[in-house]
């Protein structure tokens, strides 16, 4: 067998391995930074929702899992380059990222909200219903338009969040951005910016910490929209079987009640789709 075509088997073997074909193994990425979807334990473990769910869902599938940790503003070039076969990460099913690649159906919604501090003049408007953007209009957007323009907002980098604060709020607001959601979460709190938006659970695991002790909600929960319907498990466009392995399982885990109590688990109430 000439040289050439010995690198040339060699080169599709390694590309059947890295993009799919007859699943015993699906290496998972997921971000460990964003509890209680997915964390790190402080014994270095990867924790979380969705680190259950993902056990759950390969268990039924019959495969292997295998996590890859991965920083957020590379989780979906890494996928499409083969790093790992799927996302689990809290990443919200939207039209944009579908471009790019694909999803499961969704698993779980839960909305978004501002926090400020307790001090801060925006705790004063408190918690004041929620949105549904696909629902267009709402005076409740208006009013949070008001309360800050001019102010400081927090976001994690390359997130619906960013999207929404960026196409809503326009230039009546600086728009921080940030890494990580801890990251975020300590600025808001040492008063370096003034709201953060994100995940409500998210903030609330950090509001039942000591370092979050002292920040609140305000404005409305908001949800469609850029927000998407709803949490999905992110794929490559091509791997359409690996796509109907975890439909079929997500489910099944929705139809005996496994999928509700991984969300209750973690998040103290059922969020899941």
């Amino acid at each position: 067998m000439n040289k050439k075509l010995v690198m040339t088997l060699l080169g599709v073997s390694m590309a059947t391995s890295a993009f799919g074909g007859a699943w015993s193994t699906v290496k998972i990425g997921t971000e460990g930074a964003y509890p209680p979807w997915n964390g790190t334990s402080a014994s270095g473990e990867l924790e979380g929702a969705e680190i259950d769910l993902a056990n759950d869902l390969c268990d039924r599938m019959g495969v292997t899992c295998e996590f890859v940790a991965q920083d957020w503003d590379g989780i979906i070039p890494a996928l499409q380059n083969g790093k790992y076969d799927v996302i689990m990460a809290g990443m919200s099913i939207t039209s944009e990222r579908m471009q790019v690649i694909d999803f499961s159906q969704g698993y779980a919604t839960e909305p978004a909200s501002f926090a400020a501090r307790s001090s801060s003049i925006l705790a004063q408007m408190g918690e004041t219903g929620s949105v549904n953007l696909d629902l267009g209009h709402s005076d409740l957007i208006d009013a949070l338009r008001a309360a800050l323009n001019g102010g400081v907002v927090g976001v994690q980098g390359s997130t619906t969040h960013e999207n929404f604060v960026r196409e809503t709020l326009g230039g009546m607001v600086t728009v921080k951005v940030y890494d990580t959601q801890q990251n975020l979460q300590l600025d808001l709190a040492a008063g370096r910016i003034d709201a953060a938006l994100s995940d409500t659970s998210s903030l609330q695991d950090f509001m039942d910490s000591s370092s979050g002790s002292k920040i609140v909600f305000f404005g409305p929960k908001l949800g469609g929209g850029a927000f998407g319907p709803g949490v999905g498990v992110g794929l490559r466009q091509a791997d359409r079987d690996l796509k109907a392995m975890f439909n079929k399982a997500i489910n099944e885990a929705r139809a005996d009640g496994t999928l509700a109590a991984h969300f209750v688990k973690w998040f103290g109430k059922d969020i899941s789709m």
